[in-house]
């Protein structure tokens, strides 16, 4: 992974946190279960996506700990 692909990704997790919080943040605030629920999907995807970004960015911090450290 180049720098800037590296770039990247850092701040597609900084991003997808930011969604999750103002989701949070937004949720707290509604009454209308059918958003809440809907917003409940929403944190659901984010929080899958954070995963996966964080779980490539782990991938790729192991790979350049074996290779040269």
């Amino acid at each position: 992974m180049t720098q800037k692909e590296l770039s990247y990704v850092e701040d597609a997790i900084g991003h997808e946190k930011n969604i999750i919080k103002i989701i949070n943040i937004t949720t707290s605030n509604l009454q209308d279960e059918d958003l809440i629920s809907f917003m409940n999907e929403e944190l659901n995807t984010h929080n899958n996506m954070l995963e996966k970004l964080m779980h490539k960015l782990e991938e790729k911090t192991n790979e350049w700990s074996t290779t040269y450290g």
